[in-house]
């Protein structure tokens, strides 16, 4: 089992309310949740206006397969013009950490 996470720090210049934002950040997390299958959340900054933290978490019976949907996801919110990416990382879950 491979499982991983995609993490964005992201800029929202055109956001003028918390509103603004969410109409903003839902076609995103929802788009990805639609088209490639993963896992969505708002994990960070939800109350600034021009920020958010966004998280993207999918599970595949091979690296390959996971590192495929996450570099999916990744073109996907790049692809969006009112988002500026500061930064973005991965994190993959470790089954050594399970103890058994």
């Amino acid at each position: 089992m491979f499982a991983s996470v995609l993490l964005f720090d992201l800029r929202l210049p055109l956001a003028d309310s918390l509103k603004a934002k969410r109409a903003i950040i839902t076609p995103i997390l929802e788009g990805a949740r639609r088209r490639h299958r993963v896992a969505v959340s708002e994990v960070g900054l939800q109350d600034e206006w021009r920020r958010s933290e966004l998280a993207f978490a999918t599970v595949a019976s091979s690296e390959t397969q996971a590192r495929e949907v996450l570099d999916a996801v990744e073109r996907f919110v790049w692809s969006f013009p009112e988002v500026e990416v500061v930064e973005s990382w991965r994190r993959w879950l470790d089954d050594e950490e399970d103890g058994s």
